[in-house]
């Protein structure tokens, strides 16, 4: 089934005669038909006449068309008529007339504006960082309310968001580790080489498995992992007006669904960090041994003088910062969830970037701060 439209001048009128399929899937190709087929003729036509003699389908779209076609040329006062047409046509276009009452205007589409679009940009932001801070501070007042009543916090909520956002993570944690591991000593073997300091990759390797890339990549998978995960639990919660439910019935989403998730993230998130540190020198080691014949012995001296307990502790105190970032912006996202699919999963795709976004960015004001006092 297919649309089309033909045209012609006859005199002072302009015969117009939409066949085939006239339907919604078609309108935008319609649409533009439309604009050129009365374009080429306007300035000389006084008359419009609309054929329907070979329409086949007409719905709602379509009709939408031939009446803003009626309307913009009733406005520059030349008269329409529709020949050819059924009774169920003419009700349909007369309802969609009445629809588009006289005087209103069609909507155009807004103009790009880039003040515009950086003003809304910075007000979002605002915005976003409000949410964060809200969140933040009844997370803290839960937390104190906990201390003060430990009968209200909820271990097994605690304990099972650990096993969904860590244990079940380690499988996938270890392998991206390992390998990450691996490339980083092959490319820093395969450059020191040409300098005789090939050994000096396990020092390399060492710092930054410990410092920087195994807390990153950590941080970057939870968020994308667990992130999002939460996002879409609490979205679709929301979605279904279970987190209302839970308020009518006197609990306190913060305590039954936020805080769990948050104190699992602050708890999982250093240990995943270490075991990814142990996995990426795993993987460095045992390439080394391969490509560049630095046994494990050799290797674990080398970094043993490598490395000192600063190199380990400087990972493990910026990962709690991480977790909490993630954990309050999967949750903000989630709770601000609407009513309908596309808002759930533009959530929960903000949620990951936003995530991801701030953890390196913590992670390079630490690095600063690290260098401003030499640790």
């Amino acid at each position: 089934m297919t649309s089309d439209l033909s045209y012609e001048l006859v005199g002072e009128r302009f015969v117009l005669r939409p066949k085939g399929v006239w339907a919604i899937d078609q309108a935008a190709n319609l649409g533009r038909s439309l604009q050129k087929a009365t374009g080429d003729q306007e300035s000389r036509a006084h008359r419009l006449e609309i054929d329907l003699s070979e329409l086949e389908t007409l719905d709602t779209a379509g009709a939408f068309l031939l009446v803003r076609l009626e309307k913009a040329w009733r406005e520059s006062g030349r008269d329409v008529t529709y020949v050819g047409a059924e009774d169920g046509r003419e009700t349909l276009i007369e309802r969609v007339r009445v629809a588009l009452k006289d005087g209103e205007t069609l909507p155009h589409p807004k103009k790009s504006n880039v003040f515009a679009d950086v003003g809304q940009t910075v007000l979002s932001i605002i915005a976003d960082a409000r949410r964060i801070v809200t969140m933040l501070g009844s997370v803290i007042l839960e937390i104190l309310h906990v201390i003060l009543h430990p009968g209200s916090a909820r271990f097994y909520a605690i304990i099972n968001q650990m096993e969904m956002i860590g244990l079940r993570a380690v499988p996938i944690v270890v392998l991206m580790s390992f390998i990450i591991g691996a490339i980083l000593a092959q490319q820093s073997a395969f450059q020191l080489r040409y300098f005789g300091a090939e050994v000096f990759s396990v020092d390399l390797l060492g710092i930054l498995a410990l410092r920087e890339i195994s807390l990153l990549l950590t941080a970057i998978m939870v968020a994308g992992r667990s992130g999002s995960a939460i996002t879409a639990e609490l979205g679709s919660m929301q979605m279904r007006e279970e987190i209302d439910a839970l308020r009518v019935m006197g609990m306190d989403p913060i305590n039954v669904l936020i805080l769990p998730r948050i104190l699992a993230l602050l708890i999982v998130l250093p240990l995943l960090s270490f075991i990814a540190a142990l996995a990426t020198l795993a993987g460095g080691m045992m390439m080394l041994w391969l490509y560049s014949s630095i046994t494990p012995d050799a290797f674990i001296a080398r970094l043993h003088d490598a490395i000192d307990m600063s190199s380990f502790l400087s990972g493990l105190y910026k990962s709690p910062f991480m977790a909490l970032i993630i954990g309050l912006i999967a949750c903000t996202e989630g709770m601000a969830v609407g009513g309908s699919a596309e808002s759930l999963g533009r959530r929960t795709t903000a949620s990951v970037v936003k995530a991801i976004f701030m953890v390196i960015v913590v992670d390079g004001l630490f690095a600063v701060f690290y260098a401003a006092i030499g640790f």
